[in-house]
């Protein structure tokens, strides 16, 4: 994850190299969802995890590193999913990366009244305009958010769209596996 670009700061970094992991993985893949740690915290409190994942003291410290987590399930909404998640302290934010198809704006007063969630899926999958999306969410503990989005078309590290208020909802459900009970 060496070539992701310098960035304003850590949280958008850990963004970034997670969304450069993710695609050279290549498209069409599942949910990841990452543990996002403090760097320094792990090469102190644990020096041989630091080791086996490359952050010797010598390595570049984004600040944050970035670890993937066991697989997202499939057969269950992301955001129930999401739901069953409570961190340890030592976590200090995570990210999840996601593909969706994406409508234009324009597109909205198209879409038909009425319609279940099946059905409007596969009207979105269908939809002439629709767009393939990556979406790279990451939230702090603190509640700093970042986002990268990638479309399918312009699969270029250089057309990795980036910012806070990307995908507010994906955020929102991302901040709450923080809150406390």
């Amino acid at each position: 994850m060496s070539n992701t670009p310098m960035a304003a700061n850590p949280l958008t970094r850990a963004v970034l190299e997670i969304d450069e992991y993710v695609s050279g993985l290549g498209w069409d893949q599942p949910a990841r969802l990452f543990a996002l740690v403090d760097t320094a915290r792990l090469r102190a409190e644990q020096p041989s995890l630091a080791d086996r994942l490359g952050l010797g003291e010598e390595s570049e410290n984004s600040g944050l590193t970035p670890i993937e987590q066991d697989e997202v399930p499939t057969g269950k909404p992301l955001d129930e999913f999401l739901a069953t998640i409570a961190w340890p302290d030592a976590v200090v934010g995570c990210a999840l990366a996601v593909e969706r198809l994406m409508l234009p704006p324009s597109a909205e007063a198209q879409v038909p009244k009425g319609l279940g969630e099946a059905a409007l899926t596969k009207w979105v999958a269908d939809h002439p305009d629709r767009q393939e999306v990556r979406m790279t969410v990451a939230v702090l503990r603190d509640g700093a958010r970042e986002s990268a989005l990638r479309l399918r078309e312009k699969d270029s590290a250089t057309e990795v769209l980036t910012g806070s208020d990307l995908v507010p909802g994906l955020a929102e459900a991302l901040a709450a596996t923080f809150e406390e009970e």
